[in-house]
């Protein structure tokens, strides 16, 4: 047994499983799981190299098991958003909620984001997603994420569950609640959230995911669906609280799921690391009875002739879904009404607009979009030297994409044969290999 775990826990898990907590106890000496994600259409090539002999995640897509030992994480691939590293069950609830193209989802608890850009790769840049995290540090951390996976299609806010409500009545097809808990599930992958628990936590933390599932049920469609999920084992947070939401909200009822070996017959299922291959997990799903259309406010922010002027000038390719927000361009399918909320980040954004030019905006360099802009092709050398922020040497004129093996890094700007790094100075790191 994991000398980590606290005695009271381990009591209550004994008697809580039962025949199984042999099973259980065994598990929680095993070494921890670790997942990576991939965004394969960015490089597919690199991406296909990388994930070559790694076992696949059943219940993700483009998702594989990753040794403990591996230093992906401190590679150019992961900085250029090729994978996002993910714990294997932490990918449960958004396969659950199985969000799609064209639909308005809401990540209503979001960061640090790995659950937002596997929402947001299922739905192909097409709908809208919206990306909410009410701790203001962890939303920067949720939109930099977004960013850093080539998100095109989101809008992060820095918001109260409950404002949210009152802004977006009935505004979503699908919310996904994975609300803030006890952490039980993570003892074995974090020993300092085991040193920190309490057996009293658990009901405080249950009566705070209740006023999270009230804001979240306000902000559901008629016949949309909601998912409800922590990293706990607790039954007073996972059934206890699903059972709750049920009674103080009658217009929802609780739908069974079977997906990739996953099952949940009464609508919500509690996922062991003795049972699957992962850390602790629970999900539940709900539907909205009734039917109806999301109700999402548009907002008219057009391109004026300068801006568009000025973009054509360095891709003369036709943008989709362009917009202006003061001096920035962006692209998003669709442009929610955001006037009153703390707002990260809308869409992609594309360039920021200067007196007589434009400057190219890191996030289009990392959304897998194929521009016509000039390449600087890297060999590993030059690549790690970029991300460290140096200049490197240039053919040609004008802005450029730093691309390593087909991914893009980043943006330069080449003149007199010098490429001057435009890698944004808060990201530039040392990084062990491209």
């Amino acid at each position: 047994m994991n000398p980590a775990f606290p005695t009271a826990f381990l009591e209550r898990m004994k008697e809580q499983l039962g025949a199984e907590w042999p099973l259980f106890e065994a598990a929680c000496s095993d070494t921890p799981q670790r997942g990576i994600r991939f965004q394969p259409e960015k490089a597919p090539e690199l991406a296909e190299a990388l994930s070559a002999g790694l076992e696949p995640i059943p219940w993700a897509e483009h998702a594989r098991y990753l040794p403990a030992d591996s230093d992906l994480g401190k590679t150019a691939a992961h900085e250029a958003g090729l994978f996002y590293l993910q714990e294997p069950s932490a990918m449960i609830p958004a396969a659950i909620l199985d969000a799609k193209p064209g639909e308005t989802v809401l990540d209503l608890c979001a960061a640090p984001g790995g659950k937002s850009t596997q929402i947001g790769a299922a739905m192909k840049g097409q709908g809208l997603l919206v990306c909410n995290e009410i701790v203001s540090q962890r939303a920067q951390i949720l939109s930099r994420n977004v960013e850093r996976m080539g998100i095109t299609n989101a809008t992060v806010t820095n918001e109260s569950p409950e404002r949210l409500a009152a802004y977006w009545p009935e505004g979503f097809d699908a919310v996904l609640a994975d609300a803030p808990c006890s952490g039980e599930g993570m003892f074995r992958r974090d020993p300092e959230t085991a040193a920190e628990w309490l057996p009293e936590r658990a009901a405080g933390c249950a009566e705070r995911q209740k006023t999270i599932l009230h804001s979240a049920a306000a902000l559901v469609r008629p016949g949309g669906r909601l998912v409800y999920s922590t990293c706990t084992f607790h039954p007073e947070e996972n059934e206890g609280v699903a059972r709750w939401f049920l009674q103080a909200h009658p217009e929802f009822t609780a739908v069974p799921f079977q997906t990739a070996g996953l099952t949940g017959a009464r609508g919500w299922e509690t996922f062991y690391p003795h049972r699957i291959r992962g850390e602790g997990q629970f999900a539940a799903c709900f539907r909205k009875e009734g039917d109806g259309e999301a109700r999402i406010g548009a907002a008219a922010c057009p391109l004026q002739p300068d801006a568009r002027r000025m973009l054509r000038e360095v891709f003369p390719e036709e943008l989709p879904d362009l917009h202006q927000i003061g001096r920035m361009v962006i692209s998003q399918p669709i442009l929610p009404r955001t006037d009153g909320l703390r707002v990260l980040r809308q869409g992609l954004r594309i360039a920021e607009l200067r007196d007589r030019y434009i400057v190219p905006d890191h996030a289009l360099a990392l959304s897998g979009w194929r521009l016509s802009a000039g390449v600087r092709e890297m060999n590993e050398t030059e690549a790690v030297r970029y991300l460290a922020g140096e200049t490197l040497e240039g053919e040609g004129s004008g802005w450029m994409l730093a691309r390593y093996r087909g991914l893009n890094l980043g943006w330069g700007k080449t003149s007199q044969g010098i490429f001057k790094n435009h890698y944004p100075k808060g990201l530039r790191k040392a990084v062990l290999r491209p």
